[in-house]
């Protein structure tokens, strides 16, 4: 799901931080975006606009101011216009630099707010674009159990009451962190990370089918708790199925995709007696092996098959 954020929010909220100053308080800020870029004017001043970027803000340091003062006023007039014509929330003049009247003009013309930031057009982008990739991420819900297991963010899977939170609970009372129960909200920072978090109402509250809602934070303290961890591996919790034929080696490494970005997927099969506690922590250790390139599995086929590559050449030589 894509998100989106209004001008006037972007204010409210960075502002002060970017020491922005409003230069045509007539026009509107309640204009949504959802481009988390920010891009310079640069060639679009040049009358180049091919390829200009639609749906991003602009920003005009002292490079673009300093063109635009060399153009004779009627092209500057002309320029502006096809500028300020294209589909932009909004444009920022960086460094405090003095703006001529004609570009505060044609921006209030087209009904796009200009805004002059005190910042250095590096500082004003160092500041403004994080704040843009995590409001604006890729965002999607999940019904699940998110937990820090030994560093590593277990998400369990599963349908309905087939035990998520009681696993979750458990892990907890051993000393683990819970991040979100029943509803996991993901955002996709970047290409392949994915963050999970809790909804803001819900916090480290925890449903219990038989005792009812739980407050975590209250009951083990505050070490029990985070507000977001990265989502590494999903643990899918399901009943036992006598005809299914389950991974018995770990070679077989499934994924599943959540917003693009393809995860990890550990099944565990639920009967009678198992721990699925203590998996769980084998899970999470299993994986931090493999990412100090350590694969347990691998090495043992490995080894398997060297072994047994030296048997038939042993059999093969033997000719009594």
């Amino acid at each position: 799901m894509a998100a989106s954020l209004s001008i006037q929010d972007l204010i409210e909220a960075r502002g002060e931080s970017l020491s922005l100053e409003l230069l045509t308080p007539e026009v509107s800020l309640k204009r949504d975006f959802s481009d988390s870029d920010v891009a310079n004017s640069g060639l679009a001043l040049a009358g180049f606009v091919d390829r200009f970027p639609a749906g991003r803000m602009q920003v005009f340091g002292e490079t673009e101011m300093q063109y635009l003062s060399t153009l004779p006023p009627d092209v500057q007039a002309e320029r502006l216009i096809g500028f300020f014509s294209r589909d932009i929330p909004a444009a920022f003049v960086t460094k405090g630099l003095d703006v001529p009247p004609v570009l505060i003009e044609t921006a209030s013309s087209q009904g796009v707010p200009l805004f002059r930031s005190a910042l250095s057009t590096k500082d004003f982008f160092r500041r403004l674009k994080p704040y843009l990739e995590v409001v604006l991420a890729p965002s999607t819900t999940v019904h699940g159990s998110l937990a820090d297991v030994y560093g590593v963010g277990l998400l369990f899977m599963g349908k309905s009451g087939i035990g998520k939170s009681e696993c979750v609970l458990d892990l907890i009372e051993r000393g683990h962190r819970l991040v979100a129960d029943d509803v996991v909200m993901v955002s996709r920072r970047g290409n392949d990370v994915l963050i999970g978090r809790g909804h803001d109402l819900q916090r480290h509250h925890m449903e219990i089918r038989g005792i009812g809602i739980i407050d975590v934070r209250a009951l083990f303290g505050i070490r029990a708790i985070r507000q977001q961890k990265r989502i590494e591996v999903v643990v899918q919790l399901e009943e036992w199925d006598d005809k299914r034929a389950y991974d018995r080696t770990g070679l077989d490494v499934g994924e599943m995709e959540i917003l693009g970005v393809a995860t990890t997927i550990v099944s565990i099969p639920l009967n009678p007696g198992k721990n699925v506690t203590v998996l769980s922590e084998v899970i999470a250790m299993n994986h931090l092996l493999k990412y100090a390139g350590v694969d347990s599995a691998a090495e043992f086929d490995r080894r398997l098959r060297t072994e047994m590559a030296q048997v038939e050449e042993y059999l093969e030589e033997d000719y009594e």
